[in-house]
């Protein structure tokens, strides 16, 4: 094995240990379980600017490591309202995404390529031909892991900026979504569960509808 093999495998070893770490630091602390509403009003709610950093970065961490965005959205939602909430939610989420993204591209990808190959360059494949769509695409389908989804992106030759672009504008309608049911919109509950599931439907359907137009044209380009 050469130098160059070698450090491939340490960097793959690394990477591995840390995403095992991460998964059992968040088991042995519960801290899966720490951030709900009691911690909002503990540590965010009536904090000010403090308030707004933290739950920002405690966002941002969560989502890289693979808690449910949902989630976040729906503290977000709850902890300052359904216009920040959305804003604060998105935010944290794609600076997760960011930090996950980059994390494999730093320690797996040289790693990733040398042992699944062939495997990385159908994800190559996918999302390299109009990267910044495709990437909206899978962001609007209520399916799929987050976090996955970032390890895979990062190890693949897939370009950040439009990866990031898209995954950060396609987060909006789900937070939105989960940031009105935990906002306590001042409007009637069944209402607001109601228009919930009416957006999430509509945004499902758009990710469909998305997802059909970019198979058909990728067909007619193969045709071509």
């Amino acid at each position: 094995m050469d130098r160059k093999q070698a450090r491939a495998y340490f960097k793959g070893f690394v990477m591995l240990a840390v995403l095992v770490a991460a998964g059992a630091l968040l088991n042995a602390m519960d801290l899966g379980g720490t951030m709900d509403e009691r911690w909002i009003d503990t540590h965010i709610r009536g904090h000010g600017a403090a308030g707004l950093g933290m739950f920002t970065l405690a966002a941002a961490l969560f989502t890289a490591v693979g808690l449910p965005r949902q989630v976040v959205s729906f503290l977000g939602g709850y902890a300052f309202g359904f216009v920040t909430g959305t804003a604060l939610g998105t935010l944290g989420t794609a600076i997760g995404c960011a930090m996950a993204f980059f994390y494999a591209r730093l320690f797996g990808r040289s790693f990733v390529a040398r042992r699944f190959g062939h495997r990385i360059r159908k994800v190559d494949e996918f999302l390299r031909g109009n990267t910044f769509s495709t990437t909206l695409v899978i962001r609007f389908m209520p399916v799929g892991s987050n976090l996955l989804t970032n390890l895979l992106a990062g190890v693949s030759g897939v370009r950040a900026t439009p990866y990031l672009a898209g995954s950060a504008l396609g987060f909006i309608p789900q937070t939105l979504i989960f940031a009105l049911l935990g906002s306590g919109f001042n409007v009637d509950p069944a209402l607001r569960i109601t228009l919930s599931v009416v957006l999430f439907v509509a945004s499902t359907w758009i990710g469909f509808r998305l997802y059909r137009s970019r198979r058909g044209a990728s067909v007619m380009n193969n045709d071509e």
